[in-house]
């Protein structure tokens, strides 16, 4: 009998680029859960495999990125059992897109179509998904979606390109709800936007999310924007999960360096005044990655072993879990 109340599992993900010399592995060993109507956010430096994990769960990864092992389960409303993303072919693939998982990508200039109205946009989603739909309703639920986020359904007769970045963006969220899935992956979806429209923006995702219960991946590298947006929160680094909690957890006490580095390398609204410390070096290559903690060599916390032990995603708390070798009671006392 399927969860109910779990849209999605994760379990040993692994994705490859292949290449003529070294395969590099951008996504080792993920897993994790996702419940309805929860946000998760996904973050990390560039290079840590966010985009990676996200091309493939909603399977528009392209060669040379292949998906080696894992699975990617969808468990949907109906009660029947999970289904394994990862294992369908395209054409199956068509059932789930749009109604079941849909995606917002992060310049959405480059998602739609310059010289398609945007009314006519969102008709050919629409009609895609319910062939009993005439062209007259997709147009008017066109400017329905439009009006739910914030513009006016009068200009769904704009091309993208008559519309302000925002706008645009809010259009891109609006088209990935269209056919009401329950899953919405983000990639940065407020990159391109100013900090006001990026508030904006936000707001709207957390009242849509209320209004029509659907669950979120929201992938970004701005760990203050996922402090305040998601419910739980997935730290990568050199294409692992190292630490995975609530976002209260992750602010208040994170168990990761890497996450406490993220968490101090921006200035908090109300605080003295404090010098910001970053992460020193870079991320690992990851055609040859260090042995080990993939972050040892940045860490000012590596104790005796990081070099040559793999952590594992442990429990160190309620909910709350971290991949590293100082968090167990050899790491402890020290």
């Amino acid at each position: 009998m399927t969860n109910t109340r779990t849209v999605l599992e994760v379990r040993g993900l692994d994705v490859e680029y292949v290449t003529a010399d070294l395969p590099v592995r951008a996504c080792a060993d993920v897993s994790f859960t996702l419940g309805r109507g929860e946000i998760l956010g996904v973050a990390g430096e560039s290079g840590s495999g966010k985009s990676t994990l996200i091309t493939a769960l909603t399977r528009l990864q392209r060669p040379p990125a292949v998906t080696t092992a894992g699975e990617i389960l969808f468990h949907g409303r109906d009660g029947a059992p999970p289904v394994d993303l990862a294992a369908l072919d395209a054409r199956e693939l068509r059932r789930y897109r749009w109604t079941a998982v849909s995606i917002v990508m992060q310049s959405a200039m480059d998602a739609l179509n310059p010289v398609m109205r945007i009314g006519a946009q969102f008709a050919d989603a629409l009609r895609a998904h319910d062939k009993a739909l005439d062209k007259r309703a997709a147009w008017v639920r066109a400017a329905e979606l439009l009006a739910m986020v914030g513009i006016s359904g009068d200009r769904v007769r704009d091309y993208p390109h008559q519309l302000s970045g925002g706008m645009r963006q809010r259009a891109a969220i609006a088209l990935a709800l269209a056919c009401r899935p329950q899953l919405v992956v983000m990639d940065e979806p407020t990159t391109a936007v100013d900090v006001v429209m990026q508030r904006q923006i936000l707001a709207q995702v957390l009242r849509l999310r209320r209004e029509l219960g659907f669950a979120v991946v929201f992938v970004t590298h701005d760990l203050s924007l996922l402090l305040e947006l998601a419910d739980r929160i997935a730290v990568m680094y050199a294409g692992r999960i190292v630490e995975l909690g609530s976002a209260a957890e992750l602010y208040r006490a994170p168990r990761h360096p890497y996450t406490q580095g993220l968490r101090d390398s921006f200035p908090p609204l109300h605080a003295p005044l404090r010098p910001l410390s970053g992460i020193p070096g870079s991320p690992p290559d990851l055609r040859r990655p260090p042995s080990g903690c993939a972050f040892h060599p940045r860490c000012a916390r590596r104790i005796e072993g990081c070099d040559a032990r793999l952590p594992l995603l442990e429990a160190v708390g309620d909910g709350h879990q971290a991949a590293c070798l100082f968090n167990t009671r050899e790491g402890a006392g020290r």
